[in-house]
């Protein structure tokens, strides 16, 4: 993650656009992407969803929607001065006590 978070805040220091890459813009911007991507799936069957890279114009806009809140969540979080993969790690680890296997095998329902 630091090389992308590196190559994103030089590209960002070059154009002088950290003056607009506070917290809140990159959030926004972050949860505008991610609409972007719901919409390309909006409509579509589970079936459908679970191929959608099958179909290479569809595919090549779910890969294009996925870099875009990369790019958006990485910089946030470099903004902010998060390690994403240690607040991923920290987040799965919570979530795996709070889900144990023996109980949560095979159930969706939320603790």
């Amino acid at each position: 993650m630091d090389p992308l978070a590196a190559r994103l805040r030089t590209f960002a220091e070059e154009r002088d656009w950290q003056q607009f890459h506070t917290p809140k813009n990159l959030a926004m911007a972050l949860a505008g992407e991610v609409g972007e991507l719901l919409a390309e799936f909006q409509w579509l069957t589970p079936e459908q969803s679970a191929q959608v890279m099958c179909e290479p114009e569809a595919g090549a806009r779910v890969k294009a929607e996925i870099g875009d809140v990369m790019i958006y969540l990485t910089r946030l979080a470099d903004v902010l001065g998060i390690d994403l993969v240690e607040a991923a790690l920290a987040k799965l680890d919570e979530v795996a006590t709070r889900y144990p296997v023996e109980q949560a095998k095979g159930s969706a329902a939320k603790r």
